[in-house]
């Protein structure tokens, strides 16, 4: 085991954001922005944007990995592209504002026919229906995740002709 692998999960948080250069095994190196760092692999993820093509994703491996050096922090426009990255195709069609609306008029109209729905998570942006089920943005039947069939079924059919009424 190497060090960067004996480094606990609040070291490796310190990385994300973060422009570095990894030395790996064999002499290679690997230039990224650290999305995250796998605390069971030590695995490091690391993000290029090119110009003109898609973001470039590669992941170092936490065993090849022997030593991680900090070459520059994220500004705030760099971190929100960061934090961008795997965002849903669709939701990047958004602003937060209309996001916000979308979630709060859902929530109203669950209410009012009285299903039971609060926000959860940090920022309150997933809406969870009687503890069993979420809807991520943007607030759609493909966006909503439970593990009971039934319910998942029924709150999807109520927000398809919930949306269906808004149009």
């Amino acid at each position: 085991m190497n060090d960067w692998q004996k480094k606990s999960p609040l070291d490796w948080e310190t990385y994300v954001n973060k422009r570095v250069k990894v030395a790996a095994d064999e002499k290679n190196e690997y230039e990224g922005w650290v999305l995250t760092v796998d605390p069971v692999s030590a695995s490091v993820v690391l993000a290029n944007f090119l110009e003109n093509e898609p973001v470039s994703i590669l992941v170092v491996l936490g065993h090849a990995v022997q030593e991680v050096n900090i070459m520059q922090d994220a500004d705030d426009e760099m971190k929100a592209r960061l934090s961008r990255i795997f965002e849903p195709e669709e939701s990047k069609a958004y602003s937060p504002e209309e996001l916000h609306k979308m979630k709060n008029d859902l929530k109203k109209w669950l209410e009012t026919n009285h299903i039971p729905v609060t926000e959860q998570g940090e920022s309150g942006r997933t809406l969870c229906v009687a503890g069993v089920l979420t809807i991520d943005p943007p607030y759609s039947p493909e966006e909503c995740s439970s593990s009971n069939e039934i319910i998942l079924s029924r709150v999807q059919g109520l927000v398809q002709s919930y949306l269906e009424k808004q149009q």
